[in-house]
């Protein structure tokens, strides 16, 4: 069973916005870090933004500062991660994943578990 689910991707025009949610089932992960990040096509997975485990340390990668905001609600069991003046460069498969521990981190190679990816796309 994949303990975390990403939705809210599609399609979307340059300048608009999306909200991502990322739902963990199965276990709880209130006392984890969690992150996103972003795969596009021929590219390696990167660090979008990440969270710790009580919502007071946040973490984006330069290119989305300003127009991302990652949020968490913990009575949810959820992440979510809004979107705001997409710009095509922005289309990627977008996964949610989580820490063991409760501190942020941008490599994903610090993070246990991963959801399926929510597909995200920019047009011009």
């Amino acid at each position: 069973q994949v303990p975390l689910v990403e939705s809210g991707g599609g399609l979307v025009q340059a300048g608009g916005s999306l909200r991502l949610s990322c739902a963990a089932s199965g276990r709880t992960f209130r006392t984890n870090a969690m992150g996103w990040f972003r795969q596009a096509p021929g590219k390696e997975r990167g660090f979008v933004a990440a969270i710790n485990y009580n919502d007071r340390s946040t973490s984006y990668v330069d290119s989305v500062k300003g127009r991302f905001t990652i949020s968490r609600d913990n009575a949810k069991n959820t992440v979510y991660l809004q979107m705001n003046s997409l710009k095509p460069e922005d289309t990627a498969i977008y996964y949610c994943a989580a820490r063991l521990s409760s501190t942020i981190t941008t490599n994903p190679n610090e993070y246990t578990y991963w959801g399926q990816g929510t597909q995200v796309t920019v047009s011009s």
